[in-house]
Parts: C-alpha cells; structure tokens; sequence
C-alpha cells in the first residue's frame, strides 16, 4: 500500500498490527483522485474514519494544505502519525529549498474519536471530505453521516464528498447535493461516490 501520486508518491505506508481497519486500495485512490483533479490543491481536508490515513495522505501527497484525520481505534491512530511524518518528509523535501523543512508548520492535526460522534469545531469548513468507515455502517447510519458531512462542507460549488462502500450500495444523497460519479468494479467489490453541490 502505497501514495500512488504527487510529492510524495511511491511512499509505503503501514498498516496497524490489530483491529478492524480495511485501508482503501491503491487502485480505488487513484481513481477518486483522477476524479477530483485539480481541486485538491490548496484544500482542508477532512479523513474520516481514517485507518492507515491513506486518503488524506494522498491529498497532501497530491497538494492539500491542511489534513484532518479523526480514528478511534488508538492503534490506527498511532500508525496515522508515523505515515504522516514519512509522506512530510517526503513531501516537503520536495517542495521546500534544502534547510526549510524543519521550520515548516504541520499541516496535519489527529483526532483520536468516534468518527460517528465526532463534531467539528464551529466555523470549521472543509472542500474535501473522505468518509472510509466499516461498510455495516453505512446501512445503519449512512444517512447521518453525509448529512453531517454536507452541513460541515466549505461554501461553493467547488466541495465534494466522498464516500467509499461496497459496491451495490445506494448512498441517500443530501438535499442540495447529487450523485458527480461512482467508481467501483461491482457488487461487494471497494466502490466510492463522489458527491458535489447541485451545479458544482
């Protein structure tokens, strides 16, 4: 499991030693982020249900400003972290002159929380949402948690949400929202919807 594009592309990443934790494939981050386009750079991002961190990364990876990652299994939380302080180097060395990483401020912030519960700070925004959680909730909750993730989306028509499921699943689509494009390979199989603001 890799960051398969920008700055930091070709970074492995770990995977926790325990826990209930199924990381989004490379091949379906690819495909999300060929999706999004330019729209990733310079966004806040929020990685909800965030396992390895493997969708923000991608998003610093490919120039996203600011990452939030919110997991609550403490494991995976761990792991996060050491992925993200190896794609900022990566990164960073990248993009910075010889001597400056150092200095730079982390665009990361970890949240160790129920991503079910979690709220955002008031006045807090966000262009890209990832929402990557075991796939039993979403029959359970799938409705709660992209109404929450629209009314916590950045104004305009350039925000988008992004859920991952199996394959076969409907989302139920916000009011306000559509259906932009769905990726996946079939029934069962890792699928993602990519939900944008009617006309955006």
């Amino acid at each position: 499991m890799r960051i398969t594009g920008g700055d930091a592309r070709g970074i492995t990443l770990k995977l926790p030693p325990r826990g209930e934790i199924r990381p989004a494939t490379d091949y379906t981050r690819e495909a999300v982020f060929a999706s999004i386009g330019a729209l990733t750079a310079g966004a806040r991002v929020l990685d909800l249900f965030a396992g390895t961190g493997a969708y923000g990364l991608e998003a610093f990876s490919r120039g996203a400003d600011e990452i939030w990652f919110v997991e609550k299994n403490p494991a995976a939380a761990g792991v996060i972290q050491t992925n993200a302080a190896a794609v900022l180097r990566s990164a960073l060395g990248a993009r910075a002159p010889l001597g400056t990483v150092a200095a730079a401020p982390s665009p990361f912030r970890f949240i160790t929380a129920d991503a079910c519960r979690w709220t955002a700070p008031a006045g807090t925004a966000f262009d890209l949402q990832f929402l990557d959680p075991p796939w039993a909730l979403w029959e359970r909750a799938g409705t709660a948690l992209l109404d929450a993730a629209a009314a916590r989306a950045a104004a305009g028509d350039a925000a988008r949400i992004i859920a991952e499921h199996p394959g076969g699943w409907t989302p139920s689509v916000p009011a306000g929202w559509r259906v932009l494009r769905l990726l996946g390979k079939g029934r069962n199989q890792p699928a993602a919807t990519l939900l944008a603001r009617l006309g955006g």
